[in-house]
């Protein structure tokens, strides 16, 4: 991809962007420094546009980042070896959020370099000639698909970069002023997507390429968005000070009945893009870039330039895809015993590159109330075996132990392949029988009377020892008979936005009064998604093929009425993990009612007794502090700069 590096104002802080490769996407060539009347060429805009799809790769699979989505949410809390970056996230005491550590600072950090960029493609293209609107449609997607993220991250930003409102600019500046929340939607949100569904096809240009389908989604989601912030039923305080009326006086029905149609238009109009057959199928590594998937951040094996990393160890950083690592637990740690007798331990679970293994990072973890509540269902509902990885299976061989048989739980035999350690979907009728520390396993992991396995129950998961998240595993074709690179960033693209989201979006604007079509109230859109839910055709954690449709008992057993509750629940069943939650929560102001407190064992090993841990959630968390970064580098006057901060944070 071509680098691109103009220094510019973001939001007052002059940065630099480099951007680097997209994999398949788009043809990349790394180039030195570029002026800004390069984007007056055919080549230019097609460099700036390549440089949009790579910064993605920056937010996307920035572990960082992702802990800011997701850490302090009912979905995930702090795992035993989280640092600052996690604990802080959490709420519950362990660390104070603030603008030194509040990693939303890689969003502010990333989006600005890449708005000024697209405003510098929206300005130039049309003096080229060459250029067709839908190329300019792709940074008017962009431009508007980062206003959305920072809008909803920090509350109003600014629309002026040092040159004018969504202007491209050339001179580094460092005074900025913070624009209003209707601001940002009514200028640059709303009317950057109108103009994209407009000009965008409906088949991408290249794999991977922005359509019109994306962009309805995310009008779709912008429009929902703003309605919940006009409405605020909970009082919830925006930041700069304004009013919550809409400039051009639409009420949030109004908006309410926008986000239906537009979603619904997506779903009807789908272009090229589908549902998948199976939960299954949307996550599995070999079906990466399937048709469900609108929009990811690009990953490949075949070429480090490609890839944007090393192919063979994990910077820990951008733009790597290390995001997975975060809930993945020590397993390799876990012993099995070379001799009947139960002495002679070896570990029976090497690190390997495979997606429901990879790299331990231990910094993030689900809680009990995910594997108990939100995934009660695990039988008739396929979206728990395709999210966790629950069975941990000997691969020692790839390690060069040169074992045909290991001896684990009651000291019975295990061949490769065969289950480890077991975590179990529900409490089990007869107890567990835990050791005191750590035991024979090393991890604290039970038995169970004649099982080889050893067990671990859903009230039994801790800091240290939880099933690890299989959807965002790694994959590799260039392992051969053994473990691959499994320190290395995963080489697989991170997912974005799904087809499947416009039944969400859909359905919510109809609980909240959007009038509906025939066919798609928001309990006939919700099924839609539940329905594929119930379709098996394989047993992810039994490892074995599993063809059921239990798509019937899920429709039966989907409530008459929708709430917004159950629509939240039916969010975090689909992408759990994924990035979601902290937005969904906050959108809704729900954050505080869903994720006030929470149930988790402690940080050693063997650690089985659940504690309730409360989180101190209040409203100004709804809104992220600006990054300390960008406060340091404006020269204003001290109370300018105090003002240019979101009230209640250092």
């Amino acid at each position: 991809m071509k680098s691109l590096h103009i220094k510019f104002l973001a939001g007052a802080a002059v940065l630099s962007m480099t951007s680097v490769g997209c994999s398949k996407l788009l043809d990349e060539e790394p180039r030195s420094i570029y002026e800004p009347g390069f984007f007056q060429t055919e080549r230019g805009v097609n460099g700036g546009l390549t440089s949009m799809y790579a910064h993605l790769r920056y937010m996307y699979g920035n572990a960082y980042y992702y802990n800011a989505t997701l850490t302090g949410t009912d979905e995930v809390t702090y795992g035993r070896d989280a640092d600052e970056n996690f604990l802080a996230m959490d709420l519950s005491g362990r660390a104070a959020l603030n603008a030194n550590n509040s990693r939303a600072d890689v969003l502010w950090a990333t989006a600005f370099p890449n708005i000024n960029t697209a405003s510098g493609i929206i300005k130039n293209a049309t003096a080229v000639g060459t250029i067709s609107p839908a190329l300019v449609a792709e940074a008017r997607f962009f431009r508007a698909f980062d206003y959305f993220m920072l809008v909803q991250t920090f509350g109003g930003v600014p629309l002026d970069l040092g040159s004018g409102e969504l202007q491209f600019n050339t001179s580094p500046i460092r005074t900025s002023v913070r624009n209003t929340v209707p601001e940002v939607y009514t200028k640059a949100v709303f009317p950057d997507l109108l103009q994209a569904i407009n000009d965008l096809p409906a088949n991408p240009r290249v794999v991977g390429g922005v359509t019109k389908t994306l962009a309805r989604l995310y009008l779709a989601k912008a429009y929902l968005t703003y309605a919940w912030w006009l409405e605020n039923p909970n009082n919830i305080p925006t930041y700069p000070a304004a009013p919550r009326t809409d400039p051009a006086g639409h009420n949030a029905q109004y908006y309410y009945q926008q986000a239906y149609d537009v979603a619904t238009a997506g779903i009807d109009s789908p272009g090229p893009f589908r549902l998948q057959p199976t939960y299954y199928d949307v996550n599995l590594a070999t079906n990466d870039r399937n048709t469900e998937i609108l929009m990811f951040a690009d990953h490949t094996e075949s070429s480090e330039l490609y890839n944007g990393g090393s192919l063979t160890f994990g910077s820990g950083g951008s733009p790597d895809n290390f995001a997975g690592w975060m809930m993945t637990w020590n397993y390799p740690n876990l012993r099995s015993a070379t001799n009947a007798n139960g002495t002679g331990a070896v570990s029976s679970v090497q690190r390997e590159a495979a997606q429901p293994l990879g790299r331990p990072w231990t910094r993030m973890a689900p809680t009990i109330d995910v594997i108990e509540n939100t995934f009660a269902d695990k039988t008739d509902d396929s979206r728990y075996d395709g999210t966790f990885t629950t069975v941990y299976r000997g691969n020692w061989p790839k390690a060069g132990v040169a074992a045909s048989v290991l001896y684990n739980a009651n000291n019975l035999p295990v061949t490769p392949g065969g289950a480890i350690l077991t975590f179990l979907d529900a409490e089990p009728a007869t107890a567990i029988s835990y050791p005191s520390g750590t035991g024979p396993n090393n991890v604290g992991a039970g038995v169970l009377p004649g099982r080889a396995d050893y067990v671990i129950s859903p009230r039994g998961i801790s800091r240290i020892v939880y099933p690890g998240l299989w959807k965002l595993g790694p994959y590799r074709t260039d392992n051969g008979t053994g473990l691959g690179q499994p320190n290395a960033g995963s080489t697989r693209p991170f997912n974005i936005a799904k087809f499947s989201e416009l039944y969400f979006v859909a359905a919510e604007a109809a609980v909240k009064g959007a009038t509906t079509k025939p066919g798609q109230t928001a309990r006939e859109l919700i099924n839609v998604i539940r329905a594929r839910a119930g379709k098996w055709r394989f047993d992810n954690n039994g490892n074995t093929a599993k063809v059921q449709d239990n798509s019937a008992a899920m429709v039966a057993a989907t409530p008459a009425t929708i709430t917004i509750n159950y629509i939240l629940a039916e969010r975090s069943r689909e992408y759990y993990a994924e990035g979601y939650r902290w937005f969904d929560l906050v959108r809704t102001q729900k954050w505080n009612e869903l994720a006030s407190t929470y149930r988790i064992g402690g940080t050693n090993y063997g650690d089985h007794t659940p504690a309730t841990v409360t989180r101190t959630i209040q409203p100004f968390h709804y809104l992220r502090p600006i990054p300390q970064v960008q406060l340091d580098r404006m020269d204003v006057a001290p109370d300018v700069k105090a003002a240019f901060q979101n009230p209640n944070y250092q």
